[in-house]
C-alpha cells in the first residue's frame, strides 16, 4: 500500500516534521527513506534555533535528532521510522490525509 495518487497525479502524504541537525547521519538515512515515499518533510534543524530544540525536547523528552512525527503521530527517531517501514506500517501511515 503507498500513498493515494489524487487528481492531477498528485500523491496525497501526511505532513512530516523532522527535528534534525546539520551535521547527523541518522537525520540524512530517515530524509533519504522519506523522500524514497514521496514524502515532504518540513525539517527543523535545532542546532540553529534553540527554541525548536527546547520545543523537541518538551514534545518528545528526547535530545537526540532525528525526531519525527507523521501527522499527529509521534514516529521517534530513525530506528523506530525504519521499523515501522520494514513492518509495512509506514505507507499507511504516510497516505493518511
Amino acid at each position: 500500500m503507498g500513498a493515494r495518487p489524487v487528481a492531477g497525479g498528485k500523491v496525497a502524504v501526511a505532513a512530516v516534521l523532522m527535528y534534525s541537525a546539520r551535521v547527523c547521519p541518522y537525520c540524512r538515512l530517515a530524509a533519504a527513506l522519506l523522500a524514497r515515499k514521496g514524502a515532504r518533510v518540513n525539517t527543523v534543524l535545532v542546532d540553529e534555533d534553540r527554541a525548536r530544540r527546547d520545543e523537541m525536547l518538551r514534545r518528545t523528552g528526547r535530545r537526540t535528532v532525528p525526531q519525527i512525527f507523521i501527522g499527529d503521530r509521534y514516529v521517534g527517531g530513525y530506528t523506530e521510522l525504519a521499523e515501522l517501514d520494514h513492518e509495512g506500517g509506514l505507507d499507511a501511515l504516510l497516505a493518511a490525509p
